[in-house]
Parts: C-alpha cells; structure tokens; sequence
C-alpha cells in the first residue's frame, strides 16, 4: 500500500459540491471557487473528467461516515472520550465508531492514532472499485468502434478518399472554419445501435453510446484516444454540461421579460407603440437592424457600420464586436432611432432572442421602452417583423454585404417601404397610418391642456 502522504487537494466533498455547481450551469472556475478550491484546481478537473461527472460523486446519503463527523470523531478522541460517548454525541452506532477507530487509523510509529483525512484517504481507497474497460479487454470490439468513428471514406469502387489536409489536433475543439479530418464519423449511438445488426449472436460486441463516450473524454479510461474526438461532428474537445449549453445563448433572458408576460393590448393592435425587431444578416458578418410598428407597419432601419479596426486588427475573446452588431452597438441604434418618436409611441419592443440585444436593461434606462424576447425557435410571435425582412430582402438579399450601404441608403429603402399602399391597412399607407396616430395624440394633448 502506498503512503497516502500529504493530504489531497480536496476532499469528496469539495468535488461533489464543484459537480453539484457545473450541473447548475457555471464554469468550471466558478464552480471551483464555490467548491472551495483555486479556479486552477475547478478548471483541472473539469479537463480530467472530459467535462463529465464522475458517477461515485453522488449526493451523501448518510449511511456512511462524512468527513465532518470524522473530524468529530478524532476532535472526542483526543479529548479522551470513549466509543459510547463519541457515538451517542453523533447519534450512531457505537459499533459504527468502533470499526472506524480500528480499520482507519493512522499506523505511522507504530501507534493507532485517529486523523480525520487519514481516515477519509482510507475510505476513499476501498471505495474504489476499478476494473478492465470493456474497450480494453476486447480488441475486436474497440477496432469496430475506431473504423467507425475515424475510417477512411471510400469511393464506391472501394478506392480511398483523404480528404484536404486537416490541421494538427492540439487538444482543444474543433476550429472554425478550417478543413477538418475526413472519415466516417459514425455518432457513437449509430454505432451502438448497429452493433445489434452487425453481430445479431455476438453478446460480446455490445455497448453503450455513453460508454463510447467516457472511452473518448475520460482520462484514464485508456481505450479510445483521445484526438478521435476530432472525427464526432461537434469536434469539441470537452462535452458540454446540459445547464451551461442551455443558457449559453440566451442566459440573459429572464422570465419576467419573456413575450407571455407582454400586456394584453400588444396582441389586439389597437394601441400603437409597440415594435418589433430583428437583424437581417449579410456576407462578411454585416447586419442592418429592423424596427417594425405593429399597428401602423410602419418600418425604422438601424444602420450598423463596421467599427474601427475591423479586419485590421486580430479578434479578441470577450472584446467588442467590430463588425457593428454587438450588443453595445445594437443599443446604442435602437436608443437613438427610437426616441426620435413621442413617448406614446415607444410603449414596448419584442426582440429575438440574439446576444445582441443582452443589454436590454440598459436599453430600458435610457429610452423608457420596455423589452420583451421571444419564445425559442417561435418566429411566428414576430410576425409583422418577419414579414417586413422579407419585403426588405428585394433590396438586401442574402449573402450580399450590407455594410456597403450608408444610413441615406437606409433611410430611402425605409421610405420605400412606407409608402407603400397595404390591404391590412384599408390600403393607406403605414407613413399616412402613423400621421394619424400622431395627430390624435396631438389633439388628446390639446383637449387635456385646455
């Protein structure tokens, strides 16, 4: 048996609340500092475990000693207590107590001496069950796998296919566009599934997709290596908790902000000042903002230029969005087209649910309008503003660059669209339909002045 020297760097504890604090979506250095550790230590084995809880960091069930009631019980030892006392204090077993006192015990000098993360290596060490990976044992069954995941493409004569060359695997995900390596790139469910066609009598050739998993993302496991995780269509180098990939979109959406809690009178069109918006996105990462009226149809277009630096200097991680439509810049469009109108005409907006509009709140500050974001994959709930990007298609089509376009550009298509006669307006048009709602707000404030 070796030494257990030094104590580790944490206990089962402090793993299993890092774990618990991942489930709930933070980052591994986050959950790190949570768990008590140095956000080093959280990252670390975040990486150990491919991103993957270990199943042994299950909640305590209290059948067995903690390492809390074992600092209790060396605390009572040393001040001389006896068995029955230290276990009536913890409200167990004596017989509990014995048998921790006589298997886990420090043996150094020659001397039974009772230490807490002594006693908790001990326990540790026989709780580990290890055994032969399945994937280690049967070479048959592990060579299936890896032709799957990573064979050569073939021609249909059988002649093989290399595909361009992909870039060295460092480690880390998949980067974008570059060439990646061409194989077979079999999930692991369509392999564990194919399994039961392939070999229909073999019990032997059975396994789980998760297992394929763990084989390739646990360190340790030693059957799968590890760059095969190139050859899976994410590419990624780590998996990705469930809570972190759903809120990594839309963390900042909040419930009280969602389209179900819009007031009522948004959905019947009578009142007007309330918009819809979106970004209609072109070639080379250039975008025009859309504001749309609900009542009136009437159409603002937010002009968002490249920022300085763009193409010129090298993208950094977390730093503004030079190409023009980053959450700061689509703010600050919105903030100044819109409050070019009346307070009565800026009631609320109901967005996408796109980064760019993640400083809502601060959007809400500065020009009084309320935001709302729609339901996931519902375009629908944005009708009119959905309806309008496709009439303003006809002057931006896709995969054309709109940062070539100035703001008087803009504003002409704006009028264009203005001015168009529309059925659902009795055939006005949304600029004759919008005057008419400011001429009766002008003579409410008459009326009530007078």
């Amino acid at each position: 048996m070796r030494s257990p020297g030094r104590p580790p760097v944490a206990r089962h504890e402090h793993r299993q609340r890092f774990w618990e604090e991942i489930a709930r979506g933070a980052t591994s250095e986050d959950a790190g500092v949570v768990a008590g550790v140095s956000p080093a230590v959280g990252s670390r084995w975040f990486r150990e475990a491919g991103g993957m809880p270990p199943s042994r960091f299950e909640p305590h069930s209290g059948r067995y000693l903690s390492f809390l009631e074992r600092e209790e019980i060396a605390i009572l030892r040393a001040y001389g207590y006896g068995v029955r006392e230290i276990a009536k204090h913890l409200g167990r077993s004596p017989s509990t107590v014995s048998r921790e006192l006589r298997r886990n015990a420090a043996t150094r000098g020659g001397k039974l001496i009772y230490r807490a993360v002594i006693a908790q290596w001990h326990r540790d060490r026989r709780a580990t069950r290890p055994k032969t990976s399945q994937l280690v044992a049967n070479d048959r069954l592990r060579e299936y796998i890896q032709d799957r995941l990573s064979g050569v493409i073939r021609t249909p004569d059988g002649n093989p296919i290399p595909g361009p060359p992909p870039a060295k695997w460092n480690g880390r995900n998949q980067a974008r566009r570059q060439d990646r390596r061409w194989a077979n790139a079999w999930s692991p469910q369509q392999i564990a599934n194919r399994l039961r066609f392939d070999f229909p009598d073999d019990e032997s050739m059975r396994i789980s997709h998760e297992a394929i998993y763990q084989a390739l993302y646990v360190q340790g496991r030693g059957a799968l290596k590890r760059e095969l995780v190139a050859c899976l269509r994410t590419g990624r180098a780590l998996r990705v908790p469930r809570a972190r990939a759903r809120q990594r979109r839309d963390g900042f959406i909040t419930p009280e902000v969602m389209i179900s809690e819009r007031p009522a009178e948004v959905e019947d069109r009578a009142v007007p000042g309330h918009w819809e918006g979106d970004l209609i996105i072109g070639l080379n990462r250039s975008a025009i903002g859309t504001l749309v009226e609900r009542t009136t149809r009437f159409t603002m277009l937010l002009h968002l230029p490249r920022m300085d630096g763009y193409g010129i200097e090298p993208r950094v991680k977390n730093g503004p969005a030079l190409a023009g439509y980053g959450a700061e810049a689509v703010r600050d469009a919105v903030a100044s087209t819109i409050t070019t109108l009346p307070e009565q005409l800026r009631r609320s907006l109901t967005w996408d649910r796109g980064k760019e509009m993640s400083q809502y709140a601060r959007l809400r500050i500065d020009t009084g309008v309320q935001v709302y974001f729609a339901d996931p994959h519902s375009p629908w709930q944005r009708g009119t503003n959905e309806n309008t990007n496709g009439l303003l298609r006809q002057y931006f089509p896709k995969g054309t660059d709109l940062s070539r376009h100035g703001i008087e550009e803009l504003q002409a298509v704006a009028a264009a669209l203005n001015s168009r006669p529309r059925k659902t307006l009795a055939w006005k048009t949304p600029a004759e339909a919008l005057n008419d709602h400011l001429r009766l707000l002008q003579q409410g404030s008459v009326a009530t002045t007078g």
